[in-house]
């Protein structure tokens, strides 16, 4: 894919924007996060992959295009969390970090 800019984040990483102008996120790990989630309780996912409190946000994406994915639980349960930032269903792991590279 051809390079079109660079953004430096405050953690250091570099993230690409690509020709499609899409910023493609940093896969923080290929396999997915068990988390218990409190119903009713409100988390804000990491959708850029810097943040160092995985899978939730702690603001590394400050300075780039990317924002957190805020949502509530609607049930006790464990879940398993999206950690590559590819998924298809934001926030939960749908096996896209199988197929990445």
């Amino acid at each position: 894919m051809k390079k079109d800019a660079f953004f430096k984040t405050k953690t250091g990483v570099v993230a690409l924007l690509y020709k499609q102008s899409q910023v493609k996120p940093i896969i923080s790990d290929k396999q997915p996060k068990p988390i218990e989630l409190e119903q009713g309780k409100t988390y804000a996912w990491c959708s850029c992959g810097q943040s160092t409190s995985q899978p939730f946000c702690d603001g590394s994406h400050a300075g780039t295009a990317f924002s957190p994915k805020i949502f509530k639980a609607e049930e006790t349960k464990t879940a398993y969390m999206c950690m590559c930032k590819h998924s298809e269903n934001p926030v939960f792991c749908d096996g896209t970090h199988k197929t990445l590279d």
